[in-house]
């Protein structure tokens, strides 16, 4: 069904929720795909938890976060992948530069980010767009009909450990393009992406860092490099990259 201007009222209350910085910062940073306390969000978002705590359940009247209960700790999360789809598209709609980085450890961390970390739970980044395009370039993805997964794309996945046929009878779209917001071009999402993001980490060819940050593993980098058929040098990060670390 497509919307109509009947549905205009509802859009613009969506827009609404999405209209405020805390409540942006709030959705950007669960995009790690983590549930997060309203402490947690709080102190990340730079507000007092009152604060918090008010702009959360609006986000969740509004459908956009879920939330659970443990004890005496509020968990909250994106609703959905489809959510998440959403405030990476917008993010990647958004023209202005990161602002300039206080410290080494901070330019480190951006540049970590910028260069590989999840969106949800597909790879985005520099090395998502790196992916995206070497998947293309060996033919294992087609555009002739929409984004769309080759015979030779099938075989990939199989050798990789990735079955595709459980993600096809799923109500998320197997592949589709996200505009990353970094890159300022397309990175896979969708069922497939998320699976594949997941097989990487299970492998070991990918180690979680700081916040979304997510690394190359030392054994990762030849292995990712051969499976894709590109020089291994393609894949190095930036030297300021810093993924190291636990939760930011």
């Amino acid at each position: 069904m497509h919307p109509t201007t009947t549905d205009a009222p509802a859009l613009a209350q969506l827009a609404a929720l999405l209209a405020d910085t805390t409540r942006a910062r709030f959705c950007l940073a669960l995009l790690d795909g983590r549930a997060w306390t309203a402490g947690e969000l709080a102190r990340a978002a730079g507000v007092a938890a009152s604060t918090a705590s008010d702009h959360l359940s609006q986000l969740v009247r509004g459908g956009l976060l879920v939330q659970e209960r443990q004890g005496r700790h509020r968990y909250v999360r994106l609703a959905d992948p489809s959510v998440a789809q959403l405030i990476e598209d917008l993010a990647g709609r958004v023209g202005a530069a990161p602002p300039p980085a206080r410290s080494l450890r901070a330019a480190r961390a951006t540049a970590a980010q910028a260069y590989a970390r999840t969106c949800y739970d597909h790879l985005a980044g520099r090395l998502g767009v790196l992916v995206h395009d070497a998947l293309l370039d060996r033919g294992l993805l087609d555009r002739a009909g929409g984004l769309t997964l080759t015979p030779a794309g099938l075989d990939w996945c199989a050798d990789l450990g990735l079955t595709v046929a459980p993600l096809r009878a799923t109500r998320r779209p197997l592949l589709r393009d996200c505009l990353d917001w970094t890159e300022r071009r397309p990175h896979l999402s969708g069922a497939l992406a998320a699976a594949l993001c997941a097989r990487l980490l299970d492998l070991g060819w990918l180690a979680r860092g700081d916040g979304r940050a997510v690394r190359l593993t030392p054994d990762g980098a030849p292995a990712l490099a051969a499976a894709l058929g590109v020089p291994a040098a393609t894949l190095a990060p930036p030297a300021t990259t810093d993924t190291g670390g636990g939760r930011a």
